[in-house]
């Protein structure tokens, strides 16, 4: 990378990073989806240092003004979540190449950024599936066990189906890496975790 297309990808992240610092929600002290950028950001870096700068740009903004879009937006519904959680990812992939246009950045790559923000052609698209897996890293590592703690009237089964739910998403890499010692697992998930996880090999 020249420093010139390093400027211009430090301006798309400071940019970013504005936008997610106004989300009144707090978590450990922080704007909320400004924490979640730097986990993420943070993961992509342990997990795929050699990543594109299309993913890790993509990374960065998957959750960009997330607080704008409420779920109570959309119908209480599990037709209305899945058109919320649809809505989300064209709204995410819409701000992100905004910001990336104020950065300097050509149609390009904001499109290629789209593409993954927007969680387009999973499986297929390398960017795509890169944040997949960083975004399902994060949530085991730092997320799972809060969302746990939010469901205690969930069944075991309703837990695995959860975990494999979220193992099918990511590629092999993922799995080896969260396996394998890359990521730390929420300690008194771990039986669940493996016990739906080899269920699905």
């Amino acid at each position: 990378m020249t420093i010139q297309d390093q400027q211009r990808f430090d301006r798309a992240i400071a940019l970013f990073d504005a936008a997610n610092a106004a989300d009144p929600n707090q978590d450990e002290g922080q704007p909320k989806e400004l924490l979640y950028a730097k986990r993420m950001t943070e993961m992509i870096g342990r997990y795929a240092p050699d990543a594109s700068e299309a993913a890790r740009l993509a990374v960065h903004a998957q959750h960009i003004k997330r607080w704008t879009v409420p779920r109570n937006s959309y119908p209480m519904s599990k037709e209305g979540y899945l058109a919320w959680r649809t809505g989300l990812y064209k709204f995410h992939a819409e701000t992100a190449g905004e910001l990336m246009l104020q950065a300097g950045y050509d149609q390009a790559m904001i499109d290629k950024v789209k593409m993954a923000v927007g969680k387009r052609q999973l499986k297929v698209n390398p960017d795509t599936q890169m944040m997949e897996d960083v975004t399902d890293l994060v949530f085991i590592e730092h997320y799972m066990l809060g969302f746990a703690g939010k469901h205690a009237e969930y069944t075991e089964e309703k837990w695995l189906e959860i975990v494999r739910k979220t193992w099918k998403k990511m590629s092999g890499r993922a799995h080896e890496f969260a396996t394998g010692g890359g990521i730390k697992l929420p300690e008194s998930l771990v039986p669940l975790i493996l016990k739906a996880i080899s269920e699905e090999k």
